[in-house]
């Protein structure tokens, strides 16, 4: 087992950014929580749970996170193409994180106004 990076205040900031940027998109938190489930869905699924996304955007936040290893993409031939995703096993990883991240968002209201400093 290898041992967790040692993070300065500079460099966790700089890392946190860099994973933000992997999810950043107008879809890509989207597509992940229809992921999460473990479902393999195929693009027009994942078309039809997202309406007002354009064929052209959806493909290119699949190909950005497929890139990435968060999700994998599976094409079998013969016309028409079939193609389907599903979640990697290191992308099912940001599920509890995202879990922890509403977590936190529903404390926002009752902390909000909590005058105390760091």
């Amino acid at each position: 087992m290898s041992q967790r990076k040692q993070y300065t205040a500079m460099s966790a900031a700089s890392d946190v950014e860099a994973t933000f940027k992997l999810l950043e998109g107008r879809w890509k938190l989207a597509i992940l929580f229809q992921l999460f489930d473990g479902q393999v869905r195929r693009f027009s699924d994942l078309e039809r749970l997202l309406p007002g996304v354009t064929k052209k955007m959806l493909t290119q936040q699949l190909k950005g996170m497929e890139k990435e290893g968060i999700v994998l993409r599976t094409a079998y031939p013969g016309f028409p193409l079939r193609v389907d995703y599903r979640i990697s096993a290191w992308g099912k990883t940001l599920c509890p994180v995202m879990d922890s991240l509403l977590q936190w968002y529903e404390q926002r209201d009752s902390q909000h106004n909590d005058s105390t400093t760091c």
